[in-house]
């Protein structure tokens, strides 16, 4: 069986097309909107209501680690909008799952990202896409377990769960054989990033759970730039799928 898995999709629809070509399945690990580019600051939800100047300034507040005066600045930019930041922020997320869902190829098996807004996604599912989340499917009679979202950070992404949270559902999946996270496990060479120079959240549930259950792969995405994508502990396999939306080219799983 083979399984092409993407991760940080982050808009390229065009891309996701083609995803799915040659492989049995598609599995996407979430982060499906592009709210704010850190490599191309004129694309995203927010150069787009406010230009690329402001966005310019917030990806510069928020890379010093000005987490507090980067709220503030963006809280003025939202506060500006008539009838306030939701409505917008609405409408063009809605119009980016839109789109994205309508590309995606099928079957498809799909978790949220720390970006991705949950409750929307059941308006955009076609036929043949099944959205996991501390579940469990078997796929080429093997179990892949699926667990979404991030954990809290300075950033507040709209899927940030408390760490209880995020580990009830790594042990609800349990032991499978194939673990697909957004987020990667909490080692240091698996969550630098070498661009942005800066550590992200991983999850010691999952390291936990690789160490107590073995699975064959621990597959996520996350990190856009990792110093390691790759690293074996024990027997399993552990994979940063890449950076969708800078390759358009998905991980290739054989089974």
């Amino acid at each position: 069986m083979r399984i092409h898995v993407v991760s940080d999709v982050h808009g390229r629809a065009e891309a996701l097309k083609r995803a799915g070509d040659g492989a049995d399945a598609l599995i996407c690990l979430g982060d499906l909107i592009l709210f704010i580019d850190y490599s191309d600051h004129a694309q995203g939800i927010f150069a787009d209501l406010f230009g690329q100047e402001n966005a310019d300034r917030l990806i510069e507040l928020r890379t010093q680690k000005h987490f507090e005066e980067a709220r503030a600045f963006s809280r003025r930019m939202w506060d500006s909008l008539e009838g306030g930041a939701w409505p917008h922020i609405e409408k063009a997320v809605r119009r980016q799952y839109a789109e994205l869902f309508a590309a995606m190829p099928t079957p498809a098996y799909l978790t949220y990202g720390n970006v991705d807004v949950p409750a929307m996604w059941a308006e955009y599912l076609r036929e043949g896409q099944h959205v996991l989340d501390g579940e469990v499917v078997e796929l080429g009679g093997l179990r892949f377990g699926f667990v979404g979202g991030g954990l809290r950070t300075e950033y507040r992404t709209p899927y940030e769960l408390d760490d209880d949270a995020y580990a009830a559902k790594v042990a609800a999946v349990g032991a499978v054989d194939v673990l697909c996270c957004h987020i990667p496990p909490a080692v240091p060479e698996l969550l630098y990033d070498t661009v942005a120079r800066r550590f992200e959240r991983g999850s010691e549930a999952v390291l936990e759970a690789i160490r107590e259950t073995q699975p064959r792969y621990v597959l996520f995405g996350h990190v856009h730039q990792p110093l390691a994508r790759r690293m074996r502990i024990g027997r399993t396999e552990c994979v940063n799928v890449g950076h969708f939306r800078g390759s358009g080219v998905p991980y290739v799983l054989s089974l």
